[in-house]
This record gives C-alpha cells, sequence and structure tokens, in this order.
C-alpha cells in the first residue's frame, strides 16, 4: 500500500462475480492500484452458493474470517464446519485448496477474506484441470494435462 485506507463495508460498492450459474459479491477494500503486499476483501454469499470455486495458490496464501453466517469449507482432508468469528487460514500449496459455501438455508454468508499479494501467482482449479497466471500484465488461463 502506498497510503493509509479506511473504508466502510456498508458503503462499499460491491462487484457480482458470476461463474457457471453460481454468484456471490465481492466488496474490496482496496483497489487493485492501491494494494501493496497484501489484499482484503468482504465476501457475501447466498444460500446454497459459493465462492470462487475450489482452488489453491501457488504463492499467495489467504485467511478467512466469518463474520456472518454458517461456512462450510473444502478442503483436501475433507469438509471443516466455520460458524461466526471462526477464522480459516490457507497455505500456498495443493494442501491449500479450498471452497467456501454458504452452508445456511437462510442466512447470507459474510466472511472477510484477507490474502498476500504477490505476482505473478499461479492458481490451479483442480476440479476444472485448469488453472490462471495473475501477472501484472493480466490474468492469463491455462489448461492442465
Amino acid at each position: 500500500m502506498n497510503k493509509i485506507v479506511i473504508a466502510n463495508y456498508r458503503e462499499m460498492e460491491p462487484q457480482v462475480i458470476s461463474q457457471g450459474g453460481n454468484s456471490f459479491v465481492v466488496k474490496s477494500l482496496m483497489e487493485e492500484a492501491e494494494t501493496g503486499k497484501c489484499t482484503a476483501n468482504f465476501v457475501e454469499v447466498e444460500p446454497g452458493r459459493f465462492a470462487y470455486g475450489y482452488h489453491y495458490h501457488e504463492v499467495n496464501e489467504e485467511v478467512f474470517y466469518i463474520i456472518r453466517g454458517h461456512a462450510v469449507v473444502r478442503t483436501p482432508e475433507g469438509e471443516k464446519n466455520l460458524k461466526e468469528g471462526d477464522i480459516i487460514a490457507f497455505p500456498a500449496s495443493p494442501e491449500g485448496a479450498h471452497v467456501i459455501r454458504n452452508g445456511s438455508a437462510t442466512e447470507k454468508l459474510v466472511y472477510l477474506d484477507v490474502g498476500t499479494r504477490i505476482m505473478p501467482d499461479v492458481v490451479h482449479f483442480p476440479d476444472m484441470k485448469s488453472g490462471m497466471v495473475c501477472s501484472s500484465s493480466g490474468v492469463h488461463h491455462f489448461q492442465e494435462s
């Protein structure tokens, strides 16, 4: 970061992300141009939905803090049930693969997603046998064999 950033969750502009019939909302604490070595986003997931898909990073680590709702996190070790106040950290490796979904039938899941932001990073989506390279020049998708 090149400056102190103060933001209010309730005033942040929501960005709807849609992926293959699934959608969720991201509210970014910082614009990409303002981020340095870390990033922080509030993520809102409606009942029956998930965020981002099952993936892992080669470089960047992530930490989720559950603010509201019931989260079910798929990991290589199986599913983890999380409640308000729980925190989970993911290493940058296949052992840190994860996807978070809303485990409630009625309540919105809200969590804070904090992580490192080191470029370039390679993100793998094992279920889809695909990935992407994130760099300062953009996002580049690839298929794995």
